[in-house]
């Protein structure tokens, strides 16, 4: 009984752990719609850098770095 419990509770968490979901600007209340717009565009570059290191296959020691270094390079782009 006490193993179902432990199972039980991890599941509950492990459901609870979820990435964060992309915000929807047209959800927010008016105005706060500017600011989810930027959000959301944070979070596309995110994720866009985030698919790059998986597809280059970089160690988990050097995700952040790659990351930074990704995120840096697509802000000067702008």
């Amino acid at each position: 009984m006490r193993s179902f419990i432990f199972i039980g509770t991890i599941a509950m968490l492990a459901t609870a752990a979820h990435a964060q979901t992309l915000v929807d600007p047209n959800k927010v209340a008016p105005e706060y719609r500017e600011a989810a717009e930027k959000r959301r565009a944070e979070q596309l570059r995110q994720r866009e850098c985030a698919l790059k290191a998986d597809l280059e296959k970089v160690l988990p020691r050097d995700r952040t770095a790659f990351l930074n270094r990704c995120l840096e390079t697509m802000a000067a782009k702008q």
